[in-house]
């Protein structure tokens, strides 16, 4: 029988932690496919944050380097400028990212640093208990929003990837889901481009994945893919939000 789908050879054959119907796996294994299209696994380095993903070293069979919870893109940085022939990427979620980590990333961004970074965005704090995040959409109930975030007191969610495409060095924004067959190789094709970006060495790439978070969204893996579709994506619209790249169908 021939055999058409195996696991990554920069993926260690370890059994995800995550719950069921959780996007991360998805993400790692579609990470761990590119770097092996792209023939570039004794080259990369990851650098995973605090949080669900805390164990991301755990799985993917390349260099990696933990950081502290915010400082992905300054660990990135620091990494890339003492060996830049390495391909150097963040893995971070929403709350590393667009909370603590806010200043490290735009800064990384707006500098041009050659790294490459995948935000992983599920609305909420995965990890610590469900608390609203800053990416937590209006009405949206959390542990610290049990009656829904309100606009007069929370504010707005915030959009980090249309925030760091305004910045001069981020030349490759773009973002995507991961709740169906369509989506999923759509996000293998803009993390592909990502790496491509910064193999090429043209600036600062981000590629935003809204990622399914059923048990604390209190939903069905099925609903809450569903949700993303519904709610999530209307506050936060998928597709291509920055190219500069020069080549607009890479990828």
């Amino acid at each position: 029988m021939k055999k058409v789908y195996t696991r990554p050879k920069s993926l260690k054959p370890a059994v995800f932690h995550y719950c069921p119907g959780c996007g991360h796996s998805i993400v790692h294994r579609l990470i761990a496919e590119v770097i092996d299209e792209l023939g570039i696994q004794e080259k990369v380095v990851g650098v995973p944050p605090p949080g669900c993903s805390v164990f991301a070293y755990h799985y993917f069979d390349v260099d990696m380097l933990e950081s502290a919870h915010g400082r992905g893109a300054a660990v990135a940085t620091g990494m890339k400028r003492a060996n830049p022939d390495c391909i150097v990427f963040t893995y971070q979620g929403d709350g590393d990212l667009a909370a603590i980590g806010t200043a490290e990333t735009v800064h990384a961004a707006n500098r041009g640093e050659r790294i490459t970074a995948i935000f992983i965005n599920n609305a909420v704090y995965g990890m610590t208990g469900g608390q609203m995040a800053p990416t937590t959409l209006l009405e949206q109930k959390t542990t610290t929003t049990p009656y829904g975030r309100d606009l007069k007191v929370e504010g707005y969610p915030i959009r980090m990837s249309e925030i760091i495409a305004l910045t001069r060095g981020a030349v490759y924004v773009e973002r995507t889901a991961v709740n169906s067959p369509a989506n999923i190789r759509k996000t293998k094709k803009a993390i592909k481009k990502a790496f491509q970006t910064q193999i090429d060495g043209l600036g600062f790439a981000l590629v935003e994945v809204l990622s399914p978070c059923p048990t604390n969204w209190k939903m069905t893996p099925r609903e809450s893919w569903q949700w993303i579709d519904d709610v999530m994506s209307k506050e936060f619209p998928l597709g291509l939000i920055k190219d500069e790249t020069g080549n607009k169908n890479a990828g």
